[in-house]
């Protein structure tokens, strides 16, 4: 019998080029670095895309999840889970009052979210932000206000308006009598990390809408308080939450206040594989982990990250907030991440001119030293080609 071919050995891909894969195959990870199959060391500046918000294999969430392993994998919403129950209760204080709904990613939170606006107003409009980035499924595609991701992808969900980030009185505009829902990242973290204003915020609880913040990027610590809305001086009624949620075990989870909940009823939405018993033991490890030592921690060395990084040469501007911010650069952001990775520093783009930073929240000072010292180099010889 003739042994089956290899292949990934033979070069031929088997994955679908969904995304544009650098040359690297990450093998290993602990803490604020991973190794690469050929041995090589690499600080981890994009954590999974903010995903990895404890640092790689934090204990925390390992043991709970090898714990939960060993107990029960799946028994599906049909029955109650320890696991899904206690971290609903979990999210529930730290938000201080709400019921949730758990899935496996962020896109399947925003659309949750769609849903659920929809059923509870019986609107089936939704303003979004220009710029603005909720995920990739046809429903989370059509508020995100990016067109050269949509396009290819027409006709989507009907009856999405967008707005410029902190235009006031384009936001109160937009709001008609058949929009339902309004929907906010608090940084726009794709589109550029475009803090919003406080002030436009407030706008916004006001209208008569649903109010969803997209914390899926912004959510479990990164800004430096546990949601990024606690900084804001304000309240949503439904927030969306993913990525670090499990330290990087898929989840995702739809939030809704107490005083906008009960639209809902068994039928309405599901998810197989939603409030997986492993992924939510991880996450509730997670919730645990961030608090009040480790958001001190992310204030403090985001601090003085972006002021290193704004100190840099050909930086000109610094966005964001915490552990979540993006510089300005002279030249293409792509190369600069091209050439951080070459000198084995991990960081991520935000647009085609902004090299986003969003390290793990349990990062150090030598950590930040080390990454202000490689990107340094790499701006610095981005900027001798440009000025040559």
């Amino acid at each position: 019998m003739t042994a089956p071919s290899n292949s990934l050995l033979q070069g031929v891909d088997r994955l679908l080029p969904t995304y544009p894969r650098a040359d690297l195959t990450i093998v290993r990870g602990e803490g604020a670095r991973v190794w690469d199959d050929e041995g090589r060391e690499y600080l981890d500046f994009g954590s999974g895309i903010a995903v990895v918000g404890l640092g790689h294999c934090h204990p925390a969430p390992l043991v709970a999840a090898r714990r939960q392993l060993e107990r029960l994998w799946h028994a599906s919403n049909l029955y109650r889970t320890e696991s899904a129950e206690e971290l609903a209760a979990r999210i529930s204080d730290r938000f201080g009052g709400a019921q949730a709904f758990f899935c496996n990613s962020g896109a399947e939170a925003i659309e949750a979210a769609l849903k659920y606006a929809r059923k509870a107003t019986g609107k089936p409009g939704v303003v979004a932000l220009d710029g603005s980035f909720h995920g990739r499924t046809l429903g989370a595609l059509s508020v995100t206000g990016q067109p050269a991701k949509r396009t290819a992808f027409a006709p989507l969900v009907p009856g999405v308006r967008f707005v410029p980030a902190n235009d006031i009185a384009a936001l109160r505009a937009a709001v008609t009598e058949n929009v339902g829902l309004v929907l906010l990242e608090p940084i726009l973290g794709e589109g550029g990390i475009h803090p919003l204003d406080p002030a436009f915020l407030e706008v916004a609880t006001e209208l008569p809408a649903l109010l969803c913040l997209d914390e899926i990027q912004t959510g479990v610590g990164r800004t430096g308080s546990f949601f990024a809305f606690e900084a804001l001086g304000i309240r949503p009624d439904l927030v969306a939450l993913a990525k670090s949620l499990a330290n990087g075990l898929p989840i995702g989870a739809l939030l809704v206040a107490d005083h906008a909940a009960g639209a809902f009823a068994p039928g309405d939405h599901g998810s197989t594989f939603g409030g997986n018993p492993v992924s939510c033991a991880a996450a509730s490890a997670v919730v645990d982990a961030v608090d009040d030592e480790l958001l001190a921690n992310v204030r403090e060395r985001g601090a003085v990250l972006a002021e290193g990084l704004a100190l840099l040469p050909g930086v000109q501007i610094v966005r964001g907030r915490g552990l979540l911010l993006g510089g300005v650069v002279e030249g293409g952001a792509a190369e600069v991440v091209e050439s951080c990775r070459e000198s084995g520093l991990l960081i991520l783009t935000a647009g085609e001119n902004v090299v986003r930073l969003a390290p793990p929240l349990t990062i150090g000072a030598e950590e930040i030293t080390e990454a202000l010292s490689i990107l340094g180099m790499a701006l610095r010889t981005m900027r001798s080609r440009i000025y040559r």
